[in-house]
């Protein structure tokens, strides 16, 4: 069967495409939302007289590309359909009522990267919950999860939500997004109104791709979401944000290095291959140097490590990103107790906790990296036992 995004099977549907005529729609799309032919989703469905009033932008932008976290966008008018295009990572990050006002229907295509820490389906959860207020109808254009199956990483723990972990989630979920909706709708109770339009002939466990169709090509969900290679380690090195570390921003691999001036890089392997051998299985770790143009450590040698899946003895199975870079982070804790691990920034508005316990859904991995006396054991115990309750709940989600 030929695969086709959700967005190509309502463009291909004459009878969905009639059902909107009569409808006043909005979308949710970002520089990645592009059909099968590479045109982007708010033109070609504009171009096949889908009625689109509004636009909504996430983080990052609708059109553009904003470098980083919390660097907020502007609501304008868009040039080609002249449309008000509304950012929803600015003053607001929830859609208002206001912002819903007219609309009958949204239409929501984002292409995610299948992990929790990913601000794009917190964005997809506020629409869920804010819809219904307004008695708007939400339609999902599924995509690719391009992680893949997978699950890897501790959940989220409740009282911890935040903007990048809006749900008791494990970090690498394994959902596409259309999937995730129908779990969110379940889990929370909501009264969504609530279409998924499915792709065709998505594969997600099929080699080479492993989630990501090999014919299909890769457009960055976000400015440092650059590959799919990215997307597999997503999981991991999204951690080193809470970190004295760089995760490679300002590179031409962010978030596929990690590192620092001073990083005992072989040390850190070494101990990790004698401690915790299967977290650094199924995936090539290099040692490398890298100096960032911009962000941590800028104009700075670094040493480090960067992790390659696409090779030809890639375990997509047992790859476990989460526990890998855990494992880094314990292990320069044990080789240098004094090292400062953790930046006490303010990070994606939340004021009060830390980087890291921000992103990781809670304080356990903090812990258990500078607790000299837990085990990698104990902490891989922990996250897999949480895995496979989620994989059991997750199940009856599944579309493909």
């Amino acid at each position: 069967m030929t695969f086709k995004l959700g967005v190509d099977q309502l463009l291909e549907s004459a009878g969905l495409l009639e059902s909107l005529q009569d409808k006043r729609c909005g979308i949710v799309a970002h520089p990645a939302s592009i059909t099968s032919t590479l045109q982007h989703s708010l033109d070609a469905l504009i171009q096949n007289r889908c009625p689109i009033t509004r636009a909504f932008g996430p983080q990052h932008g609708m059109r553009g590309d904003k470098q980083d976290n919390m660097i907020e966008s502007d609501d304008y008018s868009d040039p080609t359909h002249h449309i008000p295009v509304i950012s929803l990572y600015s003053e607001h990050r929830r859609p208002t009522a206001e912002m819903l006002n007219d609309l009958d229907v949204v239409l929501y295509d984002l292409q995610d990267v299948g992990c929790r820490i990913y601000t794009y389906i917190a964005t997809l959860k506020y629409f869920m919950e804010e819809c219904p207020k307004s008695g708007v109808e939400l339609w999902v254009l599924d995509r690719p999860n391009p992680a893949g199956r997978p699950v890897d990483g501790l959940r989220l723990e409740s009282g911890f939500e935040s903007f990048v972990g809006c749900d008791v989630l494990p970090t690498r979920h394994g959902l596409t997004v259309g999937e995730l909706a129908e779990w969110f709708k379940s889990s929370n109770d909501l009264n969504t109104d609530l279409t998924i339009i499915r792709m065709s002939g998505y594969a997600p466990d099929a080699k080479p791709g492993f989630g990501w169709p090999s014919d299909h090509p890769w457009i960055n969900a976000s400015p440092n979401a650059s590959s799919v290679n990215m997307t597999r380690i997503f999981p991991g090195t999204v951690l080193v944000e809470g970190t004295e570390l760089s995760e490679g921003r300002g590179t031409s691999t962010p978030l596929e290095v990690i590192g620092a001036p001073n990083f005992p890089t072989e040390e850190v392997l070494r101990l990790l291959e004698n401690e915790a051998p299967d977290w650094l299985r199924g995936v090539f770790v290099r040692p490398c140097f890298f100096e960032p143009t911009f962000h941590k450590h800028k104009g700075q040698l670094c040493t480090g490590i960067q992790i390659h899946t696409q090779i030809p003895d890639y375990d997509h199975k047992g790859f476990v990103p989460y526990r890998l870079i855990a494992g880094c982070l314990k292990a320069l804790r044990l080789l240098q107790p004094d090292y400062s691990i953790w930046r006490g920034h303010y990070y994606e508005y939340e004021k009060d906790r830390l980087p890291i316990d921000v992103i990781n859904g809670g304080p356990n991995l903090r812990l258990w990296v500078d607790d000299p006396n837990a085990s990698f054991t104990e902490f891989d115990q922990n996250v897999q036992r949480q895995c496979d309750a989620w994989l059991d709940e997750r199940q009856p989600f599944l579309l493909y």
